[in-house]
């Protein structure tokens, strides 16, 4: 569970972004959707084989 501590003065707003911050570097909330629901180990692999798709097929296209 991510945890921000208040400084000692510091605005709540401040501290509720460094906590966002936080949550997003370690994909807290895409852990939590993407166990939601039970997804076939089938159905991780191919998700993740078109994700490895695209990011290469991206990666290749911004070389030229």
């Amino acid at each position: 569970m991510s945890q921000v501590n208040l400084k000692k003065g510091e605005n709540v707003d401040k501290a509720l972004k460094r906590l966002r911050k936080k949550v997003d570097r370690e994909d807290t909330l895409k852990e939590l959707r993407d166990r939601k629901y039970f997804k076939k180990p089938s159905k991780k692999r191919y998700e993740e084989e078109r994700r490895r798709n695209y990011n290469q097929r991206i990666r290749s296209q911004n070389e030229w």
